[in-house]
């Protein structure tokens, strides 16, 4: 398993930070820093704005990874076997009372692989599950976690998998129904850490939930944010997406982490997140002029100018039903 953290690996140094500055001088410190700004800033830039592993130079055995996003906290980033070259991604907390994991992934196997490594981080247990997206590429292989574990959804995404459980046949895998539900906001303590679970409004799904560590001002966004795919909203609720992702930004995280998508570095993420938003208004804005101008939603796809959008991560697949959905907003047929 690759690992990465956008940290220094290594112990500390213990030595005070007046007796380094004494030693090479405060020039030499300022300069220093403004060489490391440069150096973050030139990364930024020149890194591959995409949600394609291939198009990143990434190979299927550079996955699954872990990269340190503050002490105790990990992204965790594996291959979805559903979509070839598309991460779904984990936050992993690791705390003293236990370790919450924030969404799920699709197949049995990824579970398992995701529970082992785990276990590589830390002997604790693993206490919570938050269900962001009840989904199967997040959902279809929780049978796979371990027994005592807590999982928690909004009671939209708990009722959507309470209709799957009962109308699951018996050769399919055993759909997990979360017992804890969040309709707004859940403070959890688990050791000295508080984590708190979120429902900042409906977008792609009816009941997204996001994880929110106030200490480290770490904001997980399950499929609220995608970063770099072209927007998914088969299920999605588009002008409060939009609304969905304003409170986010309000929130000012240091760090937004996406559910699919690269875990790219703090900077990055919030750029990316900000021009997610900006893509969602695009589709939003596309369907309505369309709409408005009669076009059929059967040839909206054709008609519509996306511009640099059309060269996003499964544009192909996601464009069509964005439109539909933003078709069925303005004929008030989302409920």
């Amino acid at each position: 398993m690759a690992s990465s953290a956008f940290h220094r690996r290594g112990r500390p140094s213990r030595r005070p930070l007046s007796d380094g500055l004494k030693a090479v001088g405060y020039s030499h410190v300022a300069m220093a820093l403004s060489l490391l700004v440069c150096v973050l800033t030139l990364h930024a830039q020149t890194l591959i704005r995409t949600g394609d592993i291939a198009v990143r130079g990434l190979k299927a055995s550079d996955f699954p990874r872990i990269t340190k996003l503050a002490e105790n906290v990990y992204g965790y980033e594996q291959l979805d076997p559903t979509k070839p070259g598309l991460t779904v991604n984990n936050l992993i907390v690791v705390t003293t009372g236990g370790v919450l994991v924030a969404e799920g992934q699709g197949t049995v196997g990824n579970v398992r692989r995701l529970v082992s490594d785990i276990a590589t981080i830390t002997p604790q247990a693993i206490r919570y599950v938050i269900v962001g997206s009840e989904h199967g590429d997040h959902a279809g292989g929780d049978s796979a976690f371990p027994e005592g574990v807590t999982f928690m959804a909004h009671p939209f995404s708990k009722a959507n998998l309470e209709r799957q459980a009962a109308s699951r046949r018996p050769d399919q895998l055993k759909t997990i129904v979360p017992t804890d539900t969040v309709d707004s906001r859940r403070i959890l303590t688990l050791g000295t850490t508080e984590i708190q679970v979120l429902f900042l409004g409906r977008a792609h799904t009816g009941g997204d939930l996001e994880v929110f560590l106030p200490r480290q001002n770490i904001l997980f966004m399950s499929e609220v944010f995608i970063n770099r795919i072209f927007p998914s909203m088969a299920n999605g609720y588009p002008s409060e997406w939009v609304a969905t992702l304003k409170k986010a930004e309000a929130m000012h995280a240091s760090m937004y982490v996406p559910a699919h998508g690269f875990i790219d570095p703090p900077q990055v993420l919030h750029e990316e997140m900000v021009n997610y938003r900006v893509a969602l208004e695009r589709v939003i804005a596309e369907g309505k002029r369309l709409h408005d101008s009669g076009v059929p939603v059967e040839g909206a796809l054709a008609a519509a100018n996306f511009g640099e959008l059309a060269s996003w991560t499964r544009f192909n697949d996601n464009a069509a039903n964005g439109l539909k959905r933003v078709y069925m907003e303005l004929d008030g047929q989302l409920k």
